[in-house]
């Protein structure tokens, strides 16, 4: 692997950190990226569905998950996992996704993972081929192309350290501050660096010094590499043996801290649970000179590293990086009050789910209501079969005579002198679960009843104990030997288009059983609609969990909503035209039984 991120790599963020993910953001924004860093959020204790963030002046959606694995299946091509598990759940975190699969790389934040655990992770990431970052790291950042979470800092501070392009510098380090620092550094003695990782202060980290820079080696971009160690472990004879044995060509700058530690009577350790010197070998002032002997170019002093930098940066006469162009992310934001996702306004003309509206509305385009329906309620474009079995089941419900209770309160309202629209809001407001709701709980209970496996006759046991009637099943006049020609219409289109109709299938044994007790316990066209939308949704893709949704959120009942507009509209104008008086409902069509009121 020559690089280890690019322009186009995204990441699933573990653990909704709000400030981190938006530094990524704005800093995605600032180097002009062509699409955010960030794919997704797993958030386990989260009950939306995105989280909302600023991308330069205006604000973008990342959606949430519950688990790794969902995030992973919505956001495939998202390769890279920011680990910000707190040190309890991050080696379970980092487990389940190298079982998962698909990762190329895995930064770990925790810090004080058990070490026998830390081991154990990070064998399994070495033998899948995937990198890991850390344990206890900030991350790593290749400029101009893709950074982890809060390294670098602010976004000031990212352009003042020229982390906004690539330079010419592979830093390695184990210290998250001191990777910021030398950032600076860099920068101000030399043209930044193109491609920057802090492998994690713990003592057993995923990738080692030797991981990174052997990887730096082959990438073009990287001309010189500076490692910074510290005192404890041995990683940096790794380094002095490859650059010994020819695998590393490239000038190498190194530094190991901690050389104060010879001052100190006895055994001290230094901030990360590595830094600790355990023989003589392991200390930073035995490290420095071995290095040095190796010909790595090894400063006299800390404080002498920027000189050091310099004079081998300007030995190699690199030709001046062209500054690219950046956005500026804006000081003041405004949060936006409202989300659409299914229209667009703006334009020169006004979009369905992308769709001009031209291109769906006008006859030329072969497109129908169906097709302006599942744009608009689902975002997809459905195949005409279903489009025209969306159309079929609006005009099968458009009306059912004057009688019913809508139509009934919409024609009262007219003729109280009231508008269409509050005459069609009186009788919209009818509907609900006993009136066009048996849509809904055809589909629940039915889809229900397939899903666990139930025999017609432990269904109807079930429902029994529910103390439900089963919504679908049953009508006031029709029967088996006077059938109903909606059902028989839609049940017939079912079987000509539909790819199959295994849940209404079902329901047709369950009606043979409730019609051998009752010849109007029939299948009625609420439950065929709402039972063929089921079957709709599962032949065009859509997973259980959503169909579910579907039927919980009232999608169902809305195309029983769309359909019996048009009648209550129409029974509306009906009375408009025949200019219909003020209704009274007749006295003796009421039963009266008033009684003398009782006194307190």
């Amino acid at each position: 692997m020559a690089q280890l991120f690019t322009r186009d790599t995204q990441a699933i963020f573990w653990n909704n950190n709000t400030t981190a993910i938006q530094r990524m953001l704005d800093y995605d924004y600032t180097i002009k990226r062509d699409k955010p860093s960030v794919a997704a959020i797993v958030a386990p204790t989260s009950s939306g569905k995105f989280e909302k963030f600023f991308y330069g002046p205006d604000e973008i959606m990342v959606p949430t998950f519950k688990t790794t694995a969902e995030a992973k299946a919505a956001q495939p091509q998202a390769d890279v996992l920011l680990n910000f598990a707190s040190f309890r759940t991050a080696y379970d975190v980092t487990m389940e996704a190298l079982e998962i699969g698909g990762f190329s790389t895995i930064m770990i934040t925790a810090e004080g993972i058990p070490e026998r655990l830390a081991r154990k992770m990070n064998a399994t990431a070495r033998a899948n081929g995937v990198v890991v970052i850390g344990p206890a790291t900030v991350g790593g950042i290749a400029p101009g192309a893709f950074k982890i979470a809060n390294v670098g800092g602010t976004i000031t501070n990212i352009v003042n350290s020229k982390l906004h392009r690539a330079g010419s510098c592979g830093l390695v380090t184990r210290s998250g501050g001191l990777f910021n620092e030398l950032s600076n550094i860099i920068s101000i003695n030399a043209d930044g660096i193109a491609e920057g990782v802090a492998i994690g202060g713990d003592r057993f980290v995923g990738s080692v010094f030797i991981d990174n820079l052997l990887r730096m080696e082959s990438n073009p971009q990287v001309k010189y590499m500076l490692l910074l160690g510290e005192v404890g472990g041995i990683e940096e004879y790794k380094v002095i043996d490859a650059i010994k044995e020819g695998k590393i060509t490239k000038p190498v700058i190194a530094w190991c801290i901690g050389t104060i530690a010879k001052y100190y009577d006895s055994g001290v350790q230094f901030g990360h649970a590595g830094a600790s010197a355990n023989a003589e070998r392991e200390t930073a002032e035995a490290k420095n000179r071995a290095m040095s002997e190796a010909g790595i170019y090894v400063p006299e002093s800390f404080n002498d590293l920027p000189n050091k930098i310099k004079e081998v940066y300007e030995s190699l006469h690199l030709a001046p990086i062209q500054e690219p162009e950046m956005n500026v992310v804006p000081t003041v934001r405004r949060s936006k009050q409202f989300i659409c996702t299914i229209s667009d306004d703006r334009g020169d003309e006004a979009t369905y789910a992308g769709f001009p509206i031209s291109s769906v509305a006008l006859p030329s385009t072969g497109k129908g209501i169906g097709d302006v329906i599942s744009l608009l309620w689902f975002k997809k474009q459905y195949p005409k079969w279903a489009t025209d079995f969306i159309e079929t089941v609006l005009k099968t419900v458009a009306d059912h005579g004057p009688a019913v209770s809508g139509a009934h309160n919409a024609k009262v309202t007219a003729r109280a002198g009231k508008s269409v629209v509050e005459s069609l809001v009186t009788g919209l407001l009818t509907i609900g679960p006993r009136f066009g709701g048996a849509i809904d709980g055809a589909a629940q209970y039915f889809k229900y009843a397939d899903d666990n496996g139930l025999s017609p006759k432990e269904f109807l046991g079930y429902m029994k104990n529910e103390g439900i009637p089963i919504p679908g099943i049953g009508h006031r006049i029709k029967s088996l030997k006077n059938p109903d020609l909606r059902v028989k219409g839609l049940m017939e289109y079912a079987a000509e288009y539909f790819p199959s109709t295994p849940l209404l299938d079902y329901a047709r044994t369950v009606e043979a059983l409730t019609t051998s007790k009752k010849e109007n316990l029939i299948l009625n066209v609420d439950g065929t609609i709402g039972i063929l939308m089921v079957d709709m949704w599962r032949a065009l893709g859509y997973a259980e969990e959503e169909i579910d949704e579907f039927i919980s959120s009232g999608t169902l009942n809305a195309f029983f909503i769309v359909g019996r507009s048009i009648g209550f509209i129409g029974h509306i104008l009906d009375e408009k035209r025949l200019e219909m008086p003020m209704y009274r409902h007749p006295m003796d069509d009421i039963l009266y039984d008033v009684q003398m009121a009782q006194e307190i």
